[in-house]
């Protein structure tokens, strides 16, 4: 079988990254035609086992595979699955004339999906092929090539400067607004300045000449209502930005919340007291966070058993924990309460990758480093959410720690701004660095 005759119809080849960052890729690339080199399929087979989510990647793409060679070849244009879809095909010739493996002196596998789509551009000359990676060098050789290249862009933001905050600063020439705020707790959302922002949970600081006020749009009354500060377990916020994030974590009715900031924001501290002081409202507190290796080493390449490997990921969780006890005196029935919910695993902490296959019911659960995960990666935990679980993603986003996701692809850009418009979810975007002097001027300035 071939591949329908279409002028501007294009032929995507998809390097080992694209499968491992999503499986489905093949399918979505609208009714242009796919290909794989075979070398990615030698390649897929060396992520197949292990617990990591690339791993759970290269099993899902394989089992599709098997599902699509049912009754031919992939030497054959395979129709992909779905209405208005192309064609798919496994790429066998990875020879080409200039051959990528002498022009860049070695023989590897991206060298070989390199001479892949050379191949594919010698058998279709009057098409556009283009390689697909999220492997930046690999782009940049495939141009140096004369092969088209370009990022995976399913999941990507298109715009991050205009990404959603969660916030806005409005002044109000009729300070009887501000005033209303006050008294009867709330004003209209059509007394707001017309193109305000008014997504369910947005904040505002209000100002007038002599007067400001911290509120935000209630979904469920549709007004907009007063925010109060609040603390939480000893946490008191600093600022307005931590204000309504404190405000957010402790809201019942927000089930999804995002804390996007610079390190020093708050982002984790405030989630983590929240936490606590809401404790008695459910089962259990878990907090996570992926597990980067090091220098891109696994970390079979630490010493010690699995608790020492993986005790110096955790750290950072367990700094936050002795601060928030260390706002209680030693003996305080607080700062015992904690070490109390340890004991008991009412508050475990521990790598992300534990809770494949859990359904996690009645759980505040934090999911810090939120920025090196994936969006399927995201989606994968957000459907892990039994009834009365809260879930708290916190991170920076412009510090990527993983290989292939960048400020736009990553999975917390791609969340908050797929689902700041529902009622379930809350987003602040912290700002203001409140972990010392030293700690801001390295953000501001180095």
């Amino acid at each position: 079988m071939t591949p329908r005759k279409k002028k501007d119809k294009k032929i995507f080849i998809l390097d080992t990254s694209v499968i491992l960052f999503n499986h489905n890729a093949i399918n979505c690339f609208e009714e242009h035609d796919v290909a794989i080199p075979i070398s990615v399929l030698e390649e897929l087979d060396n992520f197949k086992k292990g617990n990591d989510t690339k791993n759970f990647e290269a099993r899902q793409f394989i089992r599709m595979m098997d599902e699509y060679s049912q009754g031919t070849t992939f030497n054959d244009w395979i129709p992909l699955n779905g209405s208005g879809k192309g064609f798919f095909r496994v790429v066998m010739d990875e020879h080409a004339h200039p051959d990528a493996r002498e022009v860049f002196g070695e023989d590897k596998v991206d060298h070989r999906i390199l001479n892949a789509a050379l191949a594919l551009k010698a058998q279709y000359p009057t098409r556009r092929v283009i390689l697909v990676s999220k492997d930046i060098n690999l782009r940049i050789k495939a141009k140096s090539l004369l092969i088209e290249a370009e990022d995976f862009e399913t999941g990507k933001v298109q715009d991050i400067s205009r990404l959603y905050t969660g916030k806005s600063e409005l002044f109000l020439p009729d300070s009887r607004l501000i005033e209303a705020i006050y008294t009867r707790g709330y004003i209209e959302k059509d007394e707001l300045p017309p193109g305000t922002p008014t997504f369910p949970n947005h904040y505002y600081l209000l100002t007038s000449e002599n007067s400001s006020a911290l509120a935000y749009m209630n979904p469920e009354t549709n007004r907009v209502e007063r925010v109060e500060r609040k603390e939480a377990y000893g946490i008191r916020a600093r600022n307005v930005e931590q204000v309504f994030a404190l405000h957010a974590l402790l809201n019942p009715q927000v089930r999804l919340v995002t804390l996007q900031g610079v390190a020093g924001t708050g982002k984790t501290l405030l989630a983590l007291a929240a936490a606590l002081e809401t404790r008695r409202q459910y089962w259990q507190i878990y907090l996570a966070r992926p597990i980067v290796p090091l220098s891109n080493k696994d970390i079979g390449y630490l010493p010690g058993d699995i608790k020492s490997k993986l005790h110096p990921y955790m750290e950072p969780l367990y700094d936050n924990l002795k601060y928030i006890q260390s706002r209680h005196g030693e003996n305080d029935k607080e700062a015992r309460k904690i070490n109390e919910l340890l004991e008991n695993e009412k508050l475990v902490i521990q790598p992300l990758a534990y809770i494949r296959g859990r359904s996690l019911s009645n759980v505040f659960f934090i999911v810090d480093e939120a920025q090196n995960l994936t969006p399927h990666e995201i989606k994968t935990i957000i459907t892990r959410a039994g009834e009365g679980t809260k879930v708290v993603f916190t991170g920076d986003i412009f510090q990527i720690d993983t290989p292939y996701l960048d400020t736009e692809s990553n999975g917390l850009s791609y969340l908050i701004d797929k689902i700041h418009h529902h009622p379930l979810h809350a987003h602040i975007t912290l700002e203001k660095g409140e972990r010392s002097e030293l700690a801001n001027l390295a953000n501001e300035l180095l």
